[in-house]
């Protein structure tokens, strides 16, 4: 099954986005990737907000029958930088969050040889590193 969801990108966009993703993975089953996969779509969410200028935040989940893959989309098609290491710093741990949850996830480029945007995308698997 795959959801197609879209709100605009605003502060408020991370918390909505991230509790459907948790209600998406309880419904079909996967109530001990729940937590992880709303986490995680918090930060990506999260990032599109804090980077972007995209007028709308577009998340996609795709639930299978041992794991969830989420993708947040959005217009800005540079790379993202990889995982800091810890700090005292109150912000900036949201690839070192996906990172470490996360089984997979990486960044897929839109456009062609000139990208226009980009997803920054997530797999979680039943058993994995994000189960409860």
């Amino acid at each position: 099954m795959t959801y197609r969801l879209t709100t605009a990108n605003r502060e408020e966009a991370a918390s909505g986005m991230r509790d459907l993703v948790a209600a998406l993975c309880r419904s079909f089953g996967h109530r001990q990737l729940a937590e992880a996969a709303r986490l995680c779509a918090s930060e990506v969410v999260t990032n599109v907000f804090r980077h972007t200028r995209s007028r709308l935040v577009y998340v996609e989940v795709t639930i299978g029958e041992r794991a969830v893959n989420v993708y947040v989309h959005d217009d800005l098609p540079r790379a993202m930088p990889m995982p800091r290491e810890v700090s005292d710093a109150e912000s900036g741990y949201g690839l070192f969050i996906l990172d470490s949850l996360a089984d997979q996830w990486g960044v897929t480029h839109h456009g062609g040889l000139i990208p226009t945007s980009k997803s920054v995308w997530f797999c979680m698997v039943e058993g994995g590193r994000g189960a409860a």
